[in-house]
């Protein structure tokens, strides 16, 4: 699995928390986790393939927010069947 975790600047409540998770649904259909965070200034999801930070970075941006860096970093699974 691999995580990407977005730094995003503008979001102000919880509505706007649901307007940049939607945005990266819509880029990234088979996103799991997705989450957004306004007082950490971020948002988050797991995908099985890495994603184009620049379509990522665009999509946000067209919903009127300031996506200042995306990265991607593998990640394993843990819990009982993941070891």
């Amino acid at each position: 699995m691999i995580k990407t975790t977005l730094t995003i600047e503008g979001m102000m409540c919880p509505m706007c928390e649901a307007h940049v998770a939607d945005a990266i649904r819509k880029v990234v259909p088979n996103a799991k986790k997705v989450k957004a965070s306004r007082h950490k200034k971020e948002a988050s999801f797991l995908t099985d393939a890495p994603v184009d930070a620049e379509t990522l970075k665009a999509a946000i941006s067209k919903t009127g927010y300031d996506c200042l860096s995306a990265e991607s970093v593998p990640v394993e699974k843990k819990g009982w069947f993941g070891r």
